[in-house]
């Protein structure tokens, strides 16, 4: 269980200080894969970063299982995001004198995980095992930090626009893929994602503007990745 209570978030300092998270609280059950949806300038993202620990909060609290990263040192909340968190970028993060494999590979090392070829395989890049990122297009070296974070078997999984750089046919079936292994694995599953179709495929959608939890809706009608609208 994630329990996330009155977290506030400002950026800036002076007349430019602005809250970007206004009094934010709400519960993420374990195995649960939530959607955070919003315009842009809402507050998802920064959301995400501050319940994943990237990010401190300036106010509230976020407890997994009643720890609080907020009463963690920095060296303790790295300990933590290693053992339990896994993140997929916007941005690819990918070490460019690393090859895919190796890429995927360091990932997996984090968990002591040697079968982690099977990730490479099922984002549909066995055949690039070998190159490296600048070998790739952007939508190769999404599917790449999609298959690093994956390989590292987190028990909470965090998504920022994971299928943004990625055409319809291949978007698909790496979602479809990350959602089954989310429900064969039960680890616990947060996406921000400007596709609103998306929260179709989700338990719970969580809906954000400036900076505030607007609604919280129940999904009674998941769809599958390849029912949804793209």
């Amino acid at each position: 269980m994630i329990e996330i209570n009155h977290i506030t978030k400002y950026y800036g300092a002076g007349e430019s200080r602005f809250k970007a998270l206004d009094d934010v609280s709400v519960a993420i059950g374990d195995g649960e894969f939530v959607v955070i949806l919003g315009a842009s300038g809402s507050g998802k993202s920064t959301f995400l970063n501050v319940i994943s620990g990237l990010e401190t909060m300036d106010g509230g609290s976020v407890a997994y299982d009643g720890r609080e990263i907020g009463k963690m040192s920095e060296r303790e909340l790295t300990q933590f995001r290693r053992e339990n968190t896994a993140y997929i970028f916007q941005q690819y993060y990918l070490l460019p004198h690393l090859n895919v494999e190796k890429n995927v590979r360091m990932g997996a090392a984090l968990d002591n995980n040697k079968d982690f070829l099977p990730f490479i395989e099922a984002v549909g890049l066995a055949d690039k095992r070998k190159k490296f990122p600048s070998e790739l297009s952007g939508g190769e070296q999404q599917r790449v930090a999609i298959a690093r974070a994956l390989a590292k078997n987190p028990k909470v999984l965090f998504l920022d626009e994971p299928t943004g750089a990625l055409d319809e046919k291949t978007g698909r079936q790496v979602l479809d893929y990350i959602i089954k292994l989310q429900e064969k694995r039960r680890f616990t599953m947060i996406m921000v994602t400007h596709n609103t179709n998306i929260a179709e495929t989700a338990d719970r959608i969580i809906r954000m503007n400036s900076g505030r939890i607007v609604s919280v809706t129940e999904n009674t009608g998941k769809k599958t990745a390849y029912e949804i609208g793209w």
